[in-house]
């Protein structure tokens, strides 16, 4: 293996590892609880927190340098109304954080037995993701929870980690606590962690971080191709993907999924195109739910661009600017797939202007 980005990678990995482990500790302690009435998102705010303090911990302690893009701050979480809030989060990261040491740990990354932090130093660890981004230098992406309502209803969520240098995205971890390890075996065995680093391929590990195997894009022939859609509507235009579909000639229905997981799902071939097209105007894709999946799509041998064909653009703070939605596929159906998407958009605009 290459030596460019080895610790980066297996940091990342440990990292998502830990907060994966504590998410899925969220929702069985907390979601599941009588406690909460359905829809309350709470646990979800604890788990965001609680992971992005994890996260950031290691991070500032193995490369402090480095700045961090992150989705949460702490300035609810500081006062007095934030108490009950803070001390669970406090908990549930310390909880992860002094763990065992497992495959690839460091405890000079501040974890291990006995590396518990004050409730000052978690706040300012969540604190440490408020870089702005840009073109130049090197950063990290943290998104805690991908995946909201599919974290609440017990389904596919994830949590994303990638290193981006001077604009381009080198290191890709994704975490799937929900996504079955290998979907063509029925032993039911859940979890996931995906690995991307440019110019190195990407892999799939256990969610101990063990078991590792180079995953490629297939080839999918005429009729097998299916896409991997988002499950709610809001996210991605559904009438949009099905008219795309059509002109395709895709029969096949749509797999949904929340999350970066349909990145990683693609990846390993459990679809064949991944389209995220815009609901509404002047909405801009967040760079932290993309930049992990992107690399490791392409690592697996995909194609990842906007709606345009035009290469998605990490240098412009913490959103995608201008960059017209997402298209994810193999390299052999990547021009197809475009020409379709941007028929299928103007037919579906169009329609909208005279209704």
């Amino acid at each position: 293996m290459s030596l460019a980005f080895l610790a980066e990678r297996q940091l990342a990995i440990s990292a998502v590892r830990r907060a994966s482990s504590l998410t899925d500790s969220v929702f069985r302690k907390l979601v599941k609880s009588e406690s909460y009435t359905k829809g309350d998102k709470s646990p979800v705010t604890v788990g965001d927190y609680a992971a992005q303090a994890v996260i950031a911990t290691m991070i500032r302690r193995a490369f402090p340098d480095d700045p961090i893009v992150g989705e949460e701050d702490s300035k609810a979480l500081r006062g007095e109304s934030g108490k009950e809030m803070r001390d669970r989060i406090v908990q549930l990261a310390n909880d992860a954080l002094v763990k065992e040491l497992g495959v690839g740990d460091n405890e000079q990354w501040g974890i291990g037995p006995g590396k518990e932090l004050t409730p000052d130093q978690l706040l300012d660890a969540i604190d440490f993701g408020n870089h702005s981004g840009g073109p130049t230098g090197r950063m990290w992406t943290i998104d805690p929870i991908d995946g909201t309502k599919g974290f609440l209803r017990g389904e596919q969520y994830a949590v994303c980690v990638s290193l981006i240098v001077d604009a381009q995205v080198q290191v890709g971890v994704i975490g799937c606590p929900n996504l079955p390890y290998d979907t063509s075996s029925s032993d039911g065995l859940k979890g996931c962690i995906f690995v991307g680093v440019r110019g190195q391929g990407a892999e799939q590990l256990n969610l101990e971080g063990s078991q590792p195997k180079v995953i490629t894009i297939p080839s999918f022939a005429e009729g097998e191709l299916n896409f991997l859609e988002s499950v709610e509507a809001e996210h991605s235009s559904h009438s949009t993907a099905g008219r795309i579909a059509s002109l395709l000639g895709i029969t096949r229905e749509p797999t949904r999924m929340d999350s970066q997981a349909k990145y990683c799902s693609l990846a390993r071939g459990d679809g064949g195109v991944y389209m995220r097209m815009p609901t509404g105007v002047g909405y801009s894709e967040k760079i932290w739910d993309h930049a992990p999946g992107l690399v490791i799509v392409e690592e697996a041998g995909g194609v990842v661009c906007d709606g345009r064909g035009e290469p998605l653009n990490f240098g412009l703070e913490r959103t995608l600017g201008e960059n017209f939605g997402v298209i994810a596929t193999g390299k052999e159906w990547h021009q197809r797939v475009l020409k379709a998407v941007q028929q299928g958009v103007k037919e579906t605009s169009s329609a909208q202007a005279k209704a």
